[in-house]
């Protein structure tokens, strides 16, 4: 099997890291399953290998045993994270049992609130509107996709809200570890910020425990999580990496949800128009967004024995980085896959949540906090554009704006 790939660097230029799609395009024609160079990487791009190993739990596990990484100027490596077989897995990373024993703790908090949750972001939405819309303009990514979600999760796990903007820093930092593209310089920061974040969370689990177990069924996640410590299903340790995960990754799709989606208005005035007179039309919408723009580019998976994808072996403890946003773009599965089209026949059967067992736990959390700050932004404006070129964060795992300067007309 050949590739148009000359070699694993490519996948870092910054010109791929802002529009990754063209890219995807030729690994998905010319090499399906692509082992990145000089690593044990393979890239998997076509929506029927991509859901394939998805589903095959028992070849390729969840457990994040390493990532790749690149410094400047240096060939893509391994990074290690498994500390020779040592590193607890949790929820995202983890596999069953114990990932259902996770799954069902956290489901459990957000089915009983979600309902009650649609008030409580509307008026978020309403603050941050309020406090960042000046003269008609706002920074969409910074001051309402980035500080929604943290703000949601915070109140969902049950920690302090005056405490989320201190959250954002630390969970981006963690999750910027993970994404490929990191200076030497800037590593220490990174994984000290993962540690600040593991400490916070910690306190925050021992003053739950120490508040004693209240009566009915837990109200955050961090009820959740004590009650499973006090009763021995959790260990405080693998109850802490839970929290980590929820923070350091909870915001991240939903954030790269709601930027996305108003970066596509601000370029696209006949949806900004549709869907002003159609407003039935937004969670479709959103669909297509997620398509379009998923806000996870990839997952990994460790590869646990000897085995072939797509004609390709792969051996025992190789590792693959399944690309949700090229599968989302497959042409064979999606016409004309990047054209936003509102009467798609299988709008829902993107993978932008995941596939299978690990489809994301809080997806109907994310997609009503991004119908709210979407159909706020239209409800609030005749004419919505950029006001400056959109800036992309330098991974290959998230899809997320750094910036996306919106101007924001209205009929007055």
């Amino acid at each position: 099997m050949t590739t148009t790939v000359p070699d694993g660097s490519e996948l870092f230029l910054s010109a791929h890291l802002d529009d990754p799609y063209p890219l995807y395009d030729r690994l998905r024609g010319g090499a399906p399953v692509y082992r990145v160079p000089g690593t044990d990487f393979h890239l998997v791009s076509s929506w029927e290998l991509v859901t394939e190993a998805a589903a095959r739990t028992a070849e390729f596990s969840s457990h994040l045993t390493a990532v790749l990484l690149r410094h400047p100027g240096a060939a893509p490596t391994a990074f290690d994270l498994d500390g020779g077989g040592h590193a607890v897995h949790v929820l995202a990373t983890a596999d069953d049992p114990s990932h259902a024993v996770h799954r069902k703790l956290v489901s459990s908090v957000l089915a009983g609130r979600i309902r009650e949750l649609g008030p409580a972001v509307e008026d978020l939405v309403d603050r941050l509107w309020s406090q960042h819309v000046r003269d008609g303009r706002i920074d969409w990514a910074a001051d309402m996709a980035d500080r929604l979600p943290l703000a949601v999760v915070a109140a969902v796990v049950g920690v302090p809200g005056d405490d989320v903007p201190q959250l954002l820093e630390w969970a981006y930092d963690s999750t910027e570890m993970l994404g490929a593209v990191v200076d030497a310089q800037r590593l220490p920061r990174l994984v000290h910020s993962a540690a600040l974040l593991a400490g916070y969370l910690h306190e925050q689990l021992r003053r739950t425990l120490g508040a004693g177990m209240p009566d009915g069924p837990p109200r955050t996640v961090l009820d959740a999580l004590a009650r499973a410590c006090r009763t021995g299903t959790l260990t405080e340790e693998v109850a802490v990496l839970i929290l980590v995960q929820l923070v350091g990754a909870g915001g991240e799709s939903t954030a790269g949800l709601i930027a996305s989606a108003a970066r596509i208005l601000a370029t696209h005035r006949d949806i900004q128009h549709r869907l002003r007179t159609g407003p039935h039309l937004i969670p479709a919408f959103l669909d297509e967004v997620l398509r379009l723009e998923s806000p996870f580019r990839g997952h990994y998976r460790h590869v646990t024995t000897d085995t072939v994808l797509g004609d390709v072996s792969l051996p025992a403890g190789s590792h693959l980085l399944l690309l949700w946003g090229a599968a989302n773009r497959d042409p064979a599965i999606f016409p004309e896959p990047a054209t936003v089209e509102l009467n798609r026949p299988n709008i829902k059967s993107h993978t932008a949540f995941g596939r299978g067992l690990h489809f994301c736990v809080g997806s109907a959390l994310a997609k009503l906090e991004a119908r709210t700050a979407i159909t706020a932004l239209l409800d609030r404006s005749t004419d919505i554009a950029l006001s400056a070129p959109p800036r992309w964060t330098p991974s290959i795992l998230v899809r997320r704006h750094t910036a996306l300067p919106l101007r924001i007309r209205t009929a007055e």
